[in-house]
């Protein structure tokens, strides 16, 4: 749904062209006939941006795991199939990667029948797994990290392996354009550590406003990421001592210059950030696997969590503040980063179809 999906799968991609394999990206809401993809897609955004509830409650509905019996996303997926079918033996695909939950369903189902010839690895780029992501006819299950492999080990009986996040070798590296975000920073608020926030490429946060005059108000500088949304970016741009940049094509500089991110969804920002060893404090998430990927991304050590606005300005003091406890957290975050998840995908293919 989401730019992150998009993200993940562009990077795949650019990897494997990168060793000589071929790569095709494909959007499934696309495959989806007479433009049910668009729809979806529409109303998923607009849920989360202005009417989070509902979108809570359709995750407790269809999402969130639990013994009870739940509606399946595969009557909606299998819409695409034959779609996906032709499309994988007219380019003579030896593998299928699903990054999304839907997709996961779709080839899950296809295997399970018969009807899709190449094996599928589903990448999961989720922190905390909802039901969606599974269904025992995929081949493989890649996962972010070893609690959310051995949650999927739990539900469904394939193969499962701890993969790591998937982030573009720009973040792992030093950044030539951080030292110009940090030029910047410093003649728009001297001697303010530089703090993002930040609502994801939809804009999509709740009252973000609030949250940077708390921190400007603390003597931090709020840099707030606004994604797409232009009605955003202009209602914030006048707050004073923040900084509302325009949609952000370096971010590899961006997160090397900046203390610590205040995230609220666990979602590529947040992995993004750990690669270039910034902090993250989760905050006022977004309901749904928003808010149970923050929890977990806590749970594991590598970031924190704010209830409120005093346990906010707690958790940024000591993470923007050099010293023992900053550098914990950033090595705890390092480590979720394992080898090239493409070498799995690869051997999952076999030889190359002739």
């Amino acid at each position: 749904m989401g730019a992150g999906h998009d993200t993940v799968a562009g990077e795949l991609a650019r990897r494997a062209r990168e060793q000589g394999h071929d790569a095709q990206i494909v959007d499934l809401l696309r495959l989806l006939p007479h433009g049910l993809g668009t729809g979806l897609r529409r109303f998923y955004q607009s849920s989360v941006r202005h009417f989070p509830w509902m979108y809570a409650g359709l995750y407790r509905a269809l999402l969130r795991p639990g013994p009870r019996h739940r509606p399946s996303g595969i009557p909606l997926a299998r819409l695409a199939g034959r779609r996906l079918t032709d499309l994988t033996e007219r380019t003579g695909a030896d593998v299928v990667v699903p990054v999304f939950h839907l997709a996961a369903q779709l080839t899950g189902h296809l295997r399970a029948r018969g009807r899709l010839r190449p094996p599928s690895a589903v990448l999961v780029i989720d922190f905390a797994v909802h039901r969606q992501w599974l269904h025992p006819g995929n081949d493989l299950y890649l996962c972010l990290t070893d609690d959310a492999a051995r949650d999927v080990g739990r539900r469904i009986a394939v193969p499962v392996e701890t993969a790591g996040p998937v982030v573009a070798p720009g973040f792992f590296a030093p950044a030539a354009g951080a030292e110009q975000w940090r030029r910047r920073f410093e003649r728009y608020a001297p001697g303010h550590p530089p703090v993002v926030l930040s609502a994801g490429a939809w804009g999509a946060a709740s009252e973000l406003d609030r949250t940077a005059r708390l921190l400007a108000a603390a003597g931090f500088l709020p840099i707030v990421l606004c994604g797409r949304n232009e009605r955003l970016r202009a209602r914030l741009a006048g707050l004073p001592g923040t900084l509302v940049p325009d949609w952000v094509t370096d971010m590899p500089g961006l997160l090397r210059a900046a203390r610590v991110l205040v995230d609220n969804a666990a979602g590529q920002t947040a992995v993004q950030a750990l690669a270039c060893g910034l902090p993250v404090v989760g905050y006022r998430p977004l309901p749904g696997h928003g808010a149970e990927g923050v929890r977990r991304m806590a749970a594991l050590g590598v970031s924190e969590t704010a209830t409120d606005a005093a346990g906010l300005l707690r958790a940024l003091r000591r993470l923007s503040a050099d010293g023992p406890y900053r550098e914990h957290r950033i090595a705890r975050g390092r480590r979720l980063f394992r080898g090239d998840v493409l070498a799995r995908v690869t051997a999952l293919a076999g030889p190359p179809s002739e």
